[in-house]
């Protein structure tokens, strides 16, 4: 009976670990300063959100997103509200791209996943620089937009085989 309780309870906290992981990203900046690659910076939350909106809707909530966008705000100092319109924004795009997609794949998922984020950056950026008078690095942020691009390929890869593990089977 007591290994019962332990598969129940391991279970439960894998099925929530999407949750999790996000609110690990956005309270943990990543940064790679210590191992000297200065150029080398990506934005973990907008693939988790993304592939978990267009996979598994039930795996995270909307509010939670919303919520996890607010701590992002506070630990990267932006204005309130900025980092939860664009994840929602991101959670609009794959619910959109979710109900159009007859066959869906992962270089589908990848192209639109580019989309979506060169019009999420585009917007959030333009909102930092136009009301806010934030001085951007245009540099860092072409760096952070192509490694964003070129994780969600490893990673979608990774959270399909969680998925398969932990869920059983995939649901789109």
């Amino acid at each position: 009976m007591v290994e019962f309780s332990k598969i129940t309870i391991t279970n439960r906290l894998l099925r929530y670990a999407p949750i999790l992981l996000l609110f690990l990203s956005v309270l943990n900046e990543f940064d790679f300063n210590y191992l000297e690659l200065k150029y080398f910076s990506f934005n973990f939350p907008f693939v988790l959100i993304f592939y978990w909106s267009l996979k598994k809707v039930e795996s995270l909530g909307y509010g939670l997103i919303f919520i996890a966008g607010l701590f992002n705000d506070v630990v990267t100092g932006f204005p309130m509200g900025v980092s939860s319109l664009s994840y929602l924004l991101i959670c609009g795009f794959a619910a959109y791209f979710r109900n159009i997609t007859l066959n869906p794949s992962l270089l589908k998922d990848w192209l639109f996943f580019l989309l979506t984020i060169l019009v999420v950056n585009s917007m959030m950026y333009s909102l930092l620089v136009l009301f806010f008078s934030f001085d951007l690095n245009y540099y860092d942020l072409i760096v952070n937009l192509i490694f964003t691009f070129l994780l969600y390929v490893i990673c979608a890869n990774a959270f399909e085989i969680y998925q398969k593990l932990v869920f059983g089977t995939q649901n789109v």
